[in-house]
């Protein structure tokens, strides 16, 4: 199935220059939807991961329905003070400043095998924090799975 199709571009939005890559239409579409969870679920299968971790928000919205699948957890990341118990935390640079991710200090176990789940991979700046993240736990980073790579913004996170 080719993706592509359900993905809507919506030019200069947020801002004048930035084109959008709108996943909603994906969503919505329940076999596409299906097709691209499922997709993530067999390469989570190869990688042998443990747990599912996914920022916010979008990152929730496919990593939920893969860590359901495949019958284990799902770990958020998210933005400060919007977790209840102990974090830890990484800032991060971004082309205009920089932001702070942050993730539940007891949501990755030593050794546990996590992988990260969003939308889209562009700059990499929330992914390589995330990794961060991770590691700071203990946690082992089997992969990372994006319905959509900007192949001309993004860095490369493969072995």
């Amino acid at each position: 199935m080719d993706l592509k199709q359900y993905v809507t571009i919506v030019e200069d939005w947020p801002k004048e220059g930035i084109s959008f890559k709108d996943i909603t239409t994906l969503m919505d579409n329940g076999p596409a939807y299906k097709y691209a969870a499922d997709q993530i679920v067999e390469f989570a299968k190869e990688v042998g991961a443990d747990i599912i971790v996914g920022p916010e928000a979008r990152g929730f919205i496919i990593g939920c329905p893969v860590a359901y699948a495949l019958g284990i957890g799902f770990a958020p990341v998210r933005k400060p003070g919007k977790l209840p118990r102990e974090v830890v935390s990484v800032e991060y640079d971004l082309e205009y400043g920089s932001n702070t991710l942050t993730m539940h200090k007891d949501a990755i176990q030593p050794g546990q095998k996590a992988l990260i789940v969003d939308d889209l991979l562009a700059t990499g700046g929330t992914v390589d924090a995330t990794i961060k993240l991770i590691e700071k736990l203990g946690g082992v980073v089997a992969g990372c799975a994006f319905i959509i790579e900007l192949t001309e913004l993004s860095h490369t996170f493969r072995d």
